[in-house]
């Protein structure tokens, strides 16, 4: 008798009964897909059916479905995807048991859905693995595809990298492929390599990502140019440095790389300062100065130069630096005495002070000075020797001398007083001056003596005048005749000198010849 199908499934039209039912290509296996029911009117092993599979081809099926020979359920087997088969058409034979077995078949179509299961896929075809740092923006690092083996949204792809780098991708018009270009200059000096995630990322719900990443290392061009540690530089030197020895060295970095960071010094030597530069030297590898002659702060106290920095890049650059110099002062002189200085140019004078002079009377001064500087040219002044401690005394910070107390009659007359002259240097050093004080009488003691001595001179001169006249005139009175002799009258007042007054007559007239008394003591004053 003939058999019958049925199924939960749709039924067909045709000669053999056709069946559709759609699953997902993720179900798993065991899943429930329909259940075939054929009938058959025989009864006992006649009436038994067994269902199988078969191939349109010869034998049983290998498709990834099982079937229930006594039950007639068809289940998922496994291995359902939806990129490598879409359908499934699958022949069903139902067979009873009897001797000569009978049996029909039916037709399942089953349409496997797709679901996001596959994640982009990422294929660089073209990498410029190193990009110069002054490329243009714009410039092509690589080119890529991408693919996604699911359909509909499940394979629409969109790629993307981080924000913060200066590259951008470029979709093509079929969203199929990109190309990575740079959207900014690069800088090797900040960022020398990069490392470029791109995200691959589907539309399918939920979304399937993938990533790739780039390397791309930066090329050093010479955009940079040496920096010094220091601008400007000061350096503080100590006098008397030996020729030829380094005293300081300067030092510049570069930020670019090999060549172009390669740093040569050199000195600017210009017209305005020669004389300067001329007796220095620098080591153009390392950048140590050194001085050809010794300095003297007493001669030299600062100068002034610059130093080029040059990379070797081509084309090259440079940088310059102030170099500010300043000796330091050494004590390397001893003090000079200005006073006293004799002839001969020995440190030697001689002083005379009246004997009369009270304590705190200024006898001199020792004045000296140091080319040094500071505590190296601070002088000091000190008593070495004295024949009186008692008499005379020092000030070590002026160099005067005083009298302590007044000349008494046991006091020498001549003095010798040694005075040592000390700077305050480390190693101090001093020189010595020798003054000689000699007392003598007072200026008007002497001035009183002269003048007495003058006028007792002047007066026995005048009074050896007069009487040599007196004597002339007497002379000359005895010699005329005594007849003349009653013109001469003796005045009546006279007290005792020698003449009071002389009168004479000449004929009638009467006159006075002298009228000047001197006495006998005026003779010997």
């Amino acid at each position: 008798m003939p058999r019958k199908f049925e199924s939960s499934g749709r039924k067909s039209f045709g000669n053999a009964p056709k069946y559709t039912v759609t699953i997902k290509e993720n179900a798993p296996s065991g899943t429930f897909l329909l259940r075939i029911n054929a009938s058959d009117s025989d009864e006992g092993v006649n009436g038994e059916i067994e269902y199988s599979l078969r191939s349109k081809i010869r034998g049983l099926t290998s498709e990834p479905f099982d079937l229930n020979s006594r039950t007639g359920e068809l289940i998922v087997k496994g291995g359902l995807d939806f990129e490598e088969k879409q359908v499934y058409e699958i022949k069903v034979l139902a067979a009873d048991k009897g001797a000569v077995s009978l049996s029909t078949h039916c037709n399942i179509i089953v349409r496997v859905e797709d679901v996001n299961d596959n994640g982009p896929e990422i294929d660089v075809t073209s990498l410029s693995s190193h990009i110069r740092e002054d490329a243009s923006p714009g410039t092509v690092v690589a080119l890529m595809g991408v693919t996604d083996l699911d359909s509909g949204v499940n394979g629409q792809v969109v790629c993307s990298i981080p924000t913060h780098l200066p590259f951008d991708l470029k979709p093509s018009a079929d969203g199929h492929s990109y190309s990575l270009v740079t959207k900014d200059f690069l800088d090797k000096e900040i960022i020398h390599k990069y490392n470029i995630t791109i995200t691959a990322k589907d539309l399918g719900s939920p979304a399937l990502s993938s990533t790739k990443v780039l390397h791309v290392d930066v090329l050093d061009i010479n955009d940079n140019s040496p920096v010094f540690s220091q601008n400007p530089y000061t350096f503080y030197l100590a006098e008397n440095n030996k020729p030829g020895m380094s005293i300081f060295s300067v030092s510049a970095a570069d930020a670019d790389e090999g060549k172009n960071a390669v740093v040569t010094y050199s000195l600017l030597r210009k017209s305005s300062v020669a004389s300067v530069t001329s007796f220095l030297n620098i080591n153009e590898i390392n950048g140590t100065v050194s001085a050809l002659k010794s300095f003297d702060f007493e001669t030299l106290k600062t100068f002034q130069f610059q130093v080029v920095a040059t990379d070797s890049g081509t084309p090259s650059l440079s940088s310059n630096v102030t170099v500010n110099v300043f000796i330091l002062d050494q004590n390397d002189n001893a003090p000079v005495i200005l006073y006293p200085v004799s002839a001969n140019g020995s440190a030697e004078g001689v002083e005379e002070i009246p004997r009369n002079v009270n304590a705190g009377h200024l006898v001199t001064k020792v004045r000296a000075y140091d080319p040094d500087m500071g505590y190296n040219g601070w002088l000091l002044f000190s008593l070495q020797e004295v024949s009186d401690h008692s008499l005379f005394g020092l000030d070590r910070y002026t160099g005067q001398i005083r009298t302590l107390r007044s000349f008494t009659e046991t006091d020498d007359a001549e003095h010798k007083l040694v005075i040592l002259v000390k700077d305050n240097g480390n190693v101090s050093l001093s020189a010595t001056a020798t003054v000689i004080v000699k007392a003598v009488e007072p200026k008007e003691a002497f001035a009183a003596s002269n003048v007495t001595f003058y006028l007792i001179i002047t007066l026995g001169s005048v009074s050896t005048l007069l009487l040599i006249s007196i004597i002339a005139l007497i002379v000359m009175q005895c010699s005329k005749p005594t007849d003349y002799s009653p013109k001469y009258l003796q005045d009546t007042n006279y007290d005792g000198t020698l003449c009071h007054s002389i009168q004479y007559r000449s004929g009638d007239k009467r006159g006075v010849l002298s009228q000047h008394t001197f006495g006998f003591g005026d003779l010997f004053l």
